[in-house]
């Protein structure tokens, strides 16, 4: 049988699909901890004989899969509560999700008001109008890296309103120059602006590289980071010396999901307890 992996991926988007798996699978589960019937529907027509087909064991292969995919579950719902708090304080804000993937974010935390762009790379913007469907009238598809500033002007052209940059599984596959000039750049273009990513220690940059070379997924994080005062030190590279503020941070082991009770005991190992985080920011001051 041939290979079914979409043509239409590179290495790192086919994490798309993987993070899509997840979901799909989570939601299927009777004490779900996040409902995403978008994700099952999407999976059960890439499983089939469609035109766009994938091949799920390049995922299901993976030994310890269900531990790690419920962390990035717990995750993901930790995102959605964040970006739920911002809209609550924020109700008519920007919101920028970075490497959005095929995810359904939008439509879980939609207030109603808010003005949001899934950004990610071309060929999973193409996948996901082909498989996911178009945009709304506050719903806008941005179709190229993060990193190359085209989307810039677009999403600027909506200040002086706030803005929110979101990214999940994101930061990891960047090196920490990539890292810090992204950072930096929204710093300086959306002053006030908060940003919310999670990121991994450099113990668990170690273990995600190994679980994924246990897997035919390809892709392979390339930066982590100890503490968010580490970000909050780039701060003074502004010639105005804009500061970046850290205003909080979550990590799956501060409060113990019961399906993940075995690894309980390793919340108070400090090393164990920031293997990968969720860092929320606040880029600088907003004018005025």
């Amino acid at each position: 049988m041939p290979e079914t992996k979409p043509e239409l991926l590179s290495d790192v988007a086919e994490t798309a699909v993987a993070a899509l798996y997840i979901r799909a699978l989570e939601s299927r589960r009777p004490d779900t901890l996040i409902k995403d019937e978008k994700a099952v529907e999407l999976v059960k027509h890439l499983s089939s004989d469609a035109p766009i087909r994938y091949d799920f064991d390049r995922i299901r292969q993976v030994p310890g899969s269900e531990e790690y995919n419920t962390v990035r579950v717990l995750m993901s719902r930790e995102i959605d509560r964040y970006a739920r708090d911002f809209l609550a304080r924020r109700p008519e804000a920007v919101v920028v999700h970075i490497g959005c993937g095929l995810d359904s974010r939008f439509e879980r935390v939609d207030n109603g008001r808010v003005e949001w762009y899934d950004l990610d790379l071309p060929e999973v913007i193409e996948l996901r109008r082909k498989l996911v469907g178009g945009e709304g009238p506050r719903h806008h598809f941005v179709a190229c890296s993060v990193l190359d500033g085209a989307w810039l002007d677009a999403v600027s052209a909506h200040r002086p309103r706030p803005f929110l940059f979101l990214a999940e599984v994101v930061f990891e596959y960047f090196t920490e120059e990539q890292a810090k000039s992204l950072v930096l750049t929204l710093r300086d273009r959306f002053p006030g602006a908060e940003l919310i990513f999670d990121a991994c220690s450099p113990f668990d940059l170690w273990v995600g590289n190994l679980y994924l070379s246990r897997s035919k997924l390809s892709a392979r994080f390339r930066w982590g980071i100890s503490n968010g005062q580490e970000i909050e030190g780039w701060g003074g590279a502004s010639s105005a010396g804009e500061s970046i503020r850290l205003l909080g941070e979550w990590g799956w082991l501060d409060q113990p999901e019961p399906r993940l009770a075995r690894f309980r005991r390793l919340r108070n190992i400090p090393f164990f307890a920031k293997m990968v985080r969720i860092y929320h920011f606040q880029l600088g001051r907003a004018a005025g």
